[in-house]
């Protein structure tokens, strides 16, 4: 009775030790990349310039005229009013990114019902958004975009779950953070189709737009979006036009779920295959107006949600290795380094 008291595995004190573990390793891992996007040169990431410019003239002159939404601006102002650095500023909104981070890992992983810890599932999620280019590009470059992809991703799987009110205040808080939340949004009803319908508009949508055929329709139809669209910058230069790069590897994503099913045990399986109704809603703008300028950004919110997708999957894997914690949290040790080199790079797509 002795030894196998002195042998059980997951004793209270056990379990706790190794939570504590996985919170300092959380801890430092951001602390890190925190840090590394704080310090960073306002030459990297095209955008860094216009943040630190709006920074510093509300640091000497408090609130000036800015077109940036109500949330950031505000949010800017009251970090540039207590006086701080530009580096303060920088590492306080990478902040903001890891808590919307936390909202979208906890909103999902409830979603899921997995019987897997939280903990592990945020190890994952972390692993993968850091070894992607996307968050880095959302972290140094798109901001304000960045900060609010993952708060879409959250009120577009309330919407799902028929919870309008979390739908409304997450969606409420993602516009305040970026305008083009709403464009997302505004397509959430679609989650209401039946399976099968939503996968035919989803594939209706990604021939229009391979075909160049919605880039036709709205520039002879609805001229005027045409042209915002189009001149969405007219200061840059970028590939505007039909990019079936991104189409085709987006729909990859897509399509994964669907082909590693039988390697996720259920009940998470079939939520999982749910979750990917979500990411065709999220890719839903990009096929509309994706032809324009910039239209990589109308696909942040879907490749950000790709890496919790992959989280979920890694951790209620049939194999065990896939879904062990000691080697998660060794890869997202790892996967700092990919982190460190897109930034101290400048990595922007």
């Amino acid at each position: 009775m002795i030894n196998q008291t002195l042998s059980l595995p997951d004793a209270p004190e056990s379990i706790n030790a190794r939570a504590m573990l996985g919170l300092m390793l959380i801890a430092a891992v951001i602390v890190f990349a925190d840090l590394l996007v704080g310090t960073r040169s306002i030459d990297i990431g095209s955008d860094t310039y216009v943040y630190a410019g709006l920074f510093h003239a509300m640091g000497h002159q408090g609130l000036v005229v800015s077109r940036f939404e109500p949330v950031f601006y505000y949010l800017t102002a009251l970090i540039a009013w207590l006086g701080v650095s530009l580096t303060a500023y920088q590492s306080t909104l990478f902040l903001v990114m890891m808590g919307t981070v936390v909202v979208a890992t906890r909103r999902y992983y409830a979603y899921l019902d997995s019987e897997g810890r939280y903990m592990t599932f945020l190890v994952a999620s972390l692993l993968f958004l850091f070894i992607s280019p996307v968050m880095a590009n959302a972290t140094i470059n798109v901001v304000r975009q960045g900060l609010a992809s993952l708060l879409v991703f959250t009120a577009l799987l309330c919407f799902q779950q028929r919870q309008w009110r979390a739908y409304f205040l997450w969606g409420l808080l993602a516009t305040g953070f970026h305008y083009s939340s709403v464009l997302y949004l505004l397509c959430a009803p679609a989650l209401l189709f039946k399976p099968r319908l939503l996968r035919a508009v989803g594939i209706l949508a990604f021939l229009a737009y391979c075909s160049g055929l919605t880039m036709l329709l709205i520039r002879a139809l609805v001229p005027a979006a045409y042209t915002l669209v189009m001149k969405y910058d007219g200061s840059a230069t970028y590939h505007t036009g039909v990019r079936l790069d991104f189409a085709v590897f987006s729909l990859f994503w897509y399509l994964l779920p669907y082909g590693v099913a039988w390697l996720v045990r259920e009940p998470v399986r079939e939520q999982i295959k749910r979750t990917t109704a979500v990411y065709l809603v999220l890719m839903l703008p990009f096929f509309a107006v994706g032809w324009g300028s910039f239209s990589n950004r109308y696909l942040l919110p879907a490749w950000l949600s790709v890496s919790l997708i992959l989280a979920a999957i890694c951790c209620n894997n049939r194999l065990s290795p896939l879904r062990n914690p000691i080697l998660l949290r060794m890869g997202l040790v790892a996967a700092c380094g990919a982190f460190y080199f897109y930034v101290s790079h400048g990595f922007v797509i």
